[in-house]
Parts: structure tokens; sequence; C-alpha cells
């Protein structure tokens, strides 16, 4: 059975990188993951994927404050999103895939505050 649970701070201030973790239970190496958010009353907004080999990609929108990265070694994967702004409030979801998605986190809550 395949896991992923993000954690993170909840809250971040403007300007600010906002920094989350993705641990997998299960393969880690063979798959692609991706990070997706969902702003308050909004839809699903795929933030970019790292695959089986470290690749990263990034949506356009996003691309400039963007970072990912993974550690085999502990089966997880980061988003780092920086200068946020309260636009970047959302859910924020972990995923295995890159354009449709098998497993799922159950999402955390990052707001964007001062």
């Amino acid at each position: 059975q395949v896991q992923l649970q993000e954690s993170g701070p909840g809250l971040v201030k403007p300007s600010q990188t906002l920094a989350l973790t993705c641990t997998v239970s299960g393969v880690f190496n063979s798959f692609s993951w991706s990070w997706i958010r969902q702003p308050p009353g909004k839809g699903l907004e795929w933030i970019g994927a790292i695959d089986n080999s470290g690749r990263t990609y990034y949506n356009p929108s996003l691309k400039t404050r963007t970072s990912m990265s993974r550690d085999t070694s502990k089966n997880q994967f980061t988003l780092q999103l920086m200068s946020v702004t309260p636009e970047d409030t959302a859910m924020y979801y972990c995923a295995r895939g890159m354009i449709t998605y098998d497993y799922w986190g159950q999402g955390t809550q990052v707001t964007v505050s001062s």
C-alpha cells in the first residue's frame, strides 16, 4: 500500500519561502511525483513534478519561484515556493504521477499571512 504524507509549516509570511516535504511509504525510485495545490474556492493547480531520474518540471506560471528536489534514501521529495504572497494560500497535495495521479496525500493547508 502506497501512502503519502505532506509536512511543513501551516503559516508562512509574505515574501518568505514555503517549504513542504512529502514522505512516501512504498516504492519510490521508479515513479514520478508531483505537487498540486487548490486555493480556496478554486480548482486544482499543478505546481511541478520530479521524475524517476530526478529531472524537474514546473508550471510555467510558477517556474521562477519553484524548486523541487528528492532524497531517495528517505523516500522524500520537497517543494520550495519562494517569495510567497497571500495568493499562494491553498491546500497543498503531493501525489504519485506526473499527468495522472494514482495516489495522493491527504493535503496540508498553507496560509500566507503576516
